[in-house]
């Protein structure tokens, strides 16, 4: 007695065309996965050197601010020392400047 596909004769050929039909689906699947890996593995360098980039600037600025904040410490410190002598008229002058000149650039950068 013979089982459908398993013996020798003509039902054997339809199971082996039915199992390379199978195969070349599976083969089309595979490529389309590979493809889809790909664009994965291209999108997550992308993102690796985005956030690189990003450490960088940052780093970059924390340096900036570190520098500023030093600067902005001795100006302070200055200011202090001037405003325990004697010389207040000149420290309202100093100060009057200062808004004078940020009041200057304020309006220049709002006409832009």
């Amino acid at each position: 007695m013979r089982r459908a596909g398993l013996g020798e004769g003509g039902s054997g050929n339809y199971v082996a065309s039915g199992y390379s039909v199978y195969e070349e689906e599976n083969e089309h699947l595979q490529e389309g996965l590979r493809a889809k890996v790909n664009a994965l593995k291209s999108l997550s360098i992308d993102i690796g050197t985005e956030v690189k980039y990003q450490n960088k600037m940052l780093e970059d600025m924390d340096t900036d601010f570190d520098s500023t904040g030093g600067l902005l410490g001795a100006t302070i410190g200055r200011v202090k020392k001037l405003s325990r002598g004697s010389q207040t008229k000149l420290l309202c002058y100093m100060l009057l400047f200062c808004f004078f000149v940020f009041f200057v650039l304020y309006w220049f950068i709002s006409l832009r």
